[in-house]
C-alpha cells in the first residue's frame, strides 16, 4: 500500500514509490509538479536529489534556496536521452563523444551552456553539467517532464547527501512539494564530475565511475 503524508498546506509532501517499477500515475502527479515551478526529491543511483524545471529562473532560485547553495556554484540537470543534449549544450566535442558511451548513471559531464540555458542554472560559468539516469525513477520522471530536470542533492550545501528519505534535513523536506521515497539507495560519494570543455579532459570530483574507465574509455574512442 502507498504511504502518503501531508504537509501543513495539506498537499501531499511524501509518498512512498517502488524504486523498480514505479507507479505511472505518481510519476505523472510528480511532473505536474515540476510543470508549475515546484521542487521535489526524487531518487538517483546513489542518493537522493532535488528536482525542478532546469529551464525555470524562478524554480531554479527556489533551489539555490532551499539547499542554500552559493550562486556562484552550477547545478547539473538531467535529460531523458542523448537526443535531448542539444537543449542544453552548445555542442559536444568531437574528443568528447567517447564519453557518452558511459551514459546512463555516475558520471557528469559538463559541456558550453547553450545560448537559452539560465544563467542561474550555470552559476555563471556559462558550463552546464549533464547526467543520464539510470535509477528507474529518475528516468522514468525524465522521460514523463520531456524536459531538463536539476539533479543536485537534496541536502543543505557542505552537508552530508541522503540515502534515505529519514537521513534529509528538516528545512530541506519542509520546503519541497513532494517527496518521492524508494528506500535506502546506494549511497556512495556521488557521480564522477567531468570538465569535457578542455583537453585533456579534466576529472573534477571523483565519484562512482573511476578515472581508469574513463581513460579506457577515450583510449579505444
Amino acid at each position: 500500500m502507498k504511504r502518503r503524508q501531508r504537509n501543513s498546506n495539506n498537499t501531499v509532501n511524501l509518498v512512498r514509490i517502488n524504486p523498480l517499477s514505479p507507479d505511472p500515475d505518481d510519476i505523472r502527479q510528480a511532473a505536474e509538479i515540476l510543470g508549475k515551478k515546484g521542487v521535489l526529491v526524487f531518487p538517483t543511483s546513489g542518493l537522493y536529489g532535488l528536482g525542478a524545471d532546469a529551464r525555470c529562473a524562478e524554480a531554479i532560485r527556489r533551489v539555490f534556496a532551499i539547499k542554500r547553495r552559493p550562486l556562484h556554484q552550477p547545478l547539473l540537470v538531467l535529460l531523458s536521452g542523448i537526443q535531448d543534449l542539444d537543449t542544453v549544450v552548445k555542442m559536444v566535442p568531437g574528443c568528447a563523444e567517447p564519453l557518452l558511451k558511459l551514459w546512463p548513471g555516475g558520471i557528469t559531464l559538463i559541456f558550453r551552456a547553450g545560448d537559452h540555458v539560465p544563467a542561474g542554472l550555470t552559476g555563471g560559468t556559462g558550463k552546464i553539467g549533464v547526467r543520464l539516469p539510470a535509477h528507474p525513477v529518475a528516468k522514468a520522471l525524465s522521460a514523463q517532464f520531456g524536459s531538463p530536470i536539476t539533479a543536485t542533492s537534496a541536502n543543505l550545501s557542505g552537508c552530508r547527501a541522503a540515502a534515505r528519505v529519514t537521513d534529509l534535513d528538516p528545512d530541506v523536506r519542509g520546503k519541497v512539494e513532494m517527496v518521492l521515497d524508494a528506500g535506502e539507495l546506494a549511497g556512495g560519494s556521488g557521480s564522477t564530475i567531468l570538465d569535457a570543455t578542455c583537453w585533456p579532459v579534466k576529472v573534477l570530483r571523483e565519484g562512482a565511475v573511476s578515472r581508469r574507465d574513463i581513460e579506457d574509455v577515450l583510449k579505444k574512442g
